[in-house]
């Protein structure tokens, strides 16, 4: 790698952890090969349950040059979302902690879109690309642990050494070399807390998941009603699960976050069971607005209260 794309990489470095960004790395734009092998078996398996989308562009999702034409290189960028171990959020219903504040989506586009402009202004006259948050065919983890910012593990979440797993990833696929990453040793040994934990069965084995099973997929993307063979197995979750994470080791050591928008809203941490029970439509878009929860729409956070709370009464 020459001293130029060591230069970029650095300029580039410091700007994202100076936007509020909690690491980047940078990775080679290329055929994903073993992973997209391992992404055709899940998909035949039917494991990714009725998120049809998943199965579409694979070409492109396994590789970054035909998904943004002339990239050369993918800034993996990752923002921490850990919540203060003393946060609580209610007193029977619970939402997944990705959720707790503004919709990630916009809070990483924002600073994505100021680190491109400084990238086109300061770094590279030539630069061209697109940044994405969760938002095309971009296979993120797998970029990611390229990168080096951490493995794959056994819940099949990326796992950073000192943040952990809760962490929102995102990327800018740019049309110039940078100083590429190397992967790091995955860290999971023997442990299979995730595994044991999962209520619903759906890590069916290490580094397996079938979303046909698992509550996060039942209770957002999952647009019909929920089996009654789950019945008694959801914990309260009403919006996504964070269970297989909770019980992972590397998130016990990962410092709490420090980005105010995704603090848990006083509005949510109020709410009680009742509260939930008796929500309105206008209430829950009001509830909503600027949140990720507005993905299940009003509809299905209502069925999985009703599902979650006909099993608690």
């Amino acid at each position: 790698m020459d001293l130029i794309a060591e230069q970029r990489g650095q300029m580039i470095r410091e700007k994202a952890l100076d936007l509020g960004f909690d690491d980047v790395a940078f990775v080679e734009a290329q055929f994903l090969e073993r992973e997209a092998e391992t992404y055709d078996r899940w998909i035949t398996k039917g494991a990714h349950a009725g998120m049809d989308y998943m199965a579409r562009n694979r070409e492109k999702r396994n590789d970054p040059r035909l998904l943004v034409e002339g990239t050369k290189s993918v800034v993996v960028v990752l923002q921490n979302y850990q919540p203060d171990r003393n946060t609580s959020q209610g007193d029977e219903f619970k939402i997944s902690k990705y959720a707790y504040g503004r919709d990630y989506h916009k809070v990483l586009k924002n600073r994505l879109k100021k680190l491109m402009s400084f990238i086109r202004t300061e770094v590279a006259d030539e630069a061209d690309g697109r940044f994405f948050v969760d938002s095309a065919p971009v296979s993120e983890r797998s970029l990611a642990a390229r990168a080096g910012l951490g493995w794959r593990g056994k819940n099949t979440n990326l796992i950073h050494p000192r943040l952990g797993s809760f962490v929102f990833i995102g990327e800018l696929f740019l049309n110039f070399e940078l100083p590429y990453g190397t992967p790091i040793k995955e860290a999971c040994g023997g442990c299979t807390r995730c595994l044991d934990a999962c209520p619903t069965g759906a890590l069916t084995s290490p580094y397996e998941l079938d979303a046909n099973k698992c509550i996060s997929y039942l209770t957002i993307e999952n647009k019909g009603e929920i089996s009654e063979d789950f019945s008694g197995q959801f914990d309260g979750w009403i919006f996504g699960c964070d269970i297989c994470q909770d019980v992972c080791p590397w998130n016990w050591k990962a410092r709490p976050h420090k980005e105010p928008d995704f603090n848990l809203r006083p509005t949510f941490g109020k709410m009680t069971s009742v509260d939930w029970k008796a929500l309105s439509e206008a209430s829950f878009d009001e509830l909503s607005k600027g949140s990720a929860i507005r993905r299940a729409g009003y509809a299905g956070i209502m069925r999985n209260i009703r599902f979650v709370g006909s099993v608690r009464k």
